[in-house]
């Protein structure tokens, strides 16, 4: 059986539901395909959680970190009841850089952040549990967000506006097509063909692998990162080292526990990789020179992420990149085929408003992008998105212990 769409989106996760909400409020036919057995299966469900302010890039990526102010303020009207506005903490240890410490609080400045400053017994005032160590610090506006709220209501929202959503559904082949057919032919493993004009890979790491199943070619340098998650209650704001982007720099808050953050380090395959104990070791250990009681903490679960960075920006970059800003690259080897790759889950709405305004344009579509204004279902309803999250089997290791 064959299925014809405007336009297939292959991907599950967070820019893959976006993009599809996106198209089909400006009223595109669109499919999205995943392969898991339920939505967030991916980089999106094994993130941190962390609403970034954009101060993480600030000094690195300035136009990328405005982009995160700005999207981090849209995700707080749009779905606010996916969001704990916990705040953020930058804090500068004895040892770490204090000049790095004023280059980074001068950037969120630029960015219009308005940082607030901090004495050491300011920040033990809102973190009692702060090390010794600790000399000064800054607020920002971070916050958390669950992966599988965000995701399940913007695929809901891209259902309500006529998107067709399949999971259990990995593409096994891409036809960029033959002669005089522009159209492109993607087959689906135990399900139909679906027959579209264009198609989206947001394959998040897989990218690489889906590209070349239509002949092309797409350079992708995947990092996993380790998540430990531990008790700890009441941490309250997002807690980052203020140094050089290193292993175990992020405490963020999880309702009764706290998931400390991460490592970096290349793999080959996506599928199979190491998952290495010194990871968590390491992390545990540089998160608690920030918050000492996480060194007696009792681990509750671990997991791993990949990042999805686009291996030419990477080497651009010398290797562990900051920025994580993303890229749109189209294939010459596969005319109507649009990669989107790298990013962050805060920049989500952003990257999937990029990749829906040159797929409309190469479809001849006008309407605007619409996503920014419009809340999603159940954007202050938190039970709402919890059925949504269950329909669309979305829950993942990032907010299993906080999505009910």
């Amino acid at each position: 059986m064959t299925v014809k769409t405007e336009v297939a989106v292959i991907g599950g996760g967070a820019t893959g539901v976006g993009v599809a909400r996106d198209l089909a409020m400006r009223g595109v036919d669109v499919t999205l395909l995943e392969r898991g057995a339920g939505l967030n299966a991916g980089t999106s469900g094994r993130s941190h959680g962390v609403l970034h302010s954009g101060a993480r890039y600030a000094e690195s990526d300035p136009e990328g970190a405005a982009d995160c102010l700005q999207e981090n303020r849209i995700l707080r009207e749009i779905a606010p009841a996916s969001i704990d506005d916990a705040g953020g903490l930058f804090v500068r240890l004895a040892d770490d850089d204090p000049d790095y410490f004023r280059r980074k609080l001068d950037a969120c400045r630029e960015v219009g952040m308005e940082p607030t400053l901090l004495d050491a017994q300011e920040l033990r005032e809102r973190v009692p549990d702060i090390a010794e160590g600790v000399e000064r610090g800054f607020a920002v506006p971070d916050g958390v967000v669950s992966p599988a709220r965000l995701v399940a209501a913007t695929a809901a929202s891209a259902r309500e506006h006529g998107a067709s959503i399949h999971t259990d559904a990995r593409v096994a082949d891409i036809d960029a097509g033959t002669g005089s057919s522009k159209r492109l032919t993607v087959r689906v493993d135990d399900g139909p063909t679906i027959a579209a004009d264009a198609v989206v890979n947001a394959a998040g790491p897989w990218a690489g692998e889906v590209a070349a199943m239509a002949g092309a070619e797409l350079g992708m340098r995947p990092t996993r990162g380790v998540m430990v998650a531990v008790d700890y209650a009441d941490l309250g704001p997002v807690l980052n080292r203020c140094r050089e982007p290193a292993d175990g720099d992020i405490v963020v808050p999880h309702g009764e526990q706290v998931v400390l953050g991460t490592t970096s380090v290349a793999v080959d395959d996506p599928d199979e990789f190491e998952r290495a104990d010194w990871e968590v070791d390491r992390t545990v250990e540089e998160c608690a020179a920030m918050l000492p009681a996480l060194a007696d903490a009792a681990i509750e679960r671990t997991y791993w992420g990949l990042r999805p960075l686009y291996e030419p920006d990477e080497l651009d970059r010398g290797g562990r990149g900051i920025s994580r800003d993303f890229a749109l690259v189209g294939h010459d080897a596969a005319p109507g085929l649009v990669s989107v790759v790298g990013g962050k889950l805060t920049t989500y709405r952003r990257m999937a408003e990029a990749v829906a305004d040159r797929v409309c344009g190469d479809l001849g579509v006008d309407d605007p992008c619409r996503t920014a204004a419009e809340p999603l279902p159940g954007a202050d309803e938190p039970e709402r998105l919890d059925e949504l999250v269950r329909e669309f089997g979305a829950v993942g290791p990032a907010d299993s212990d906080v999505v009910r």
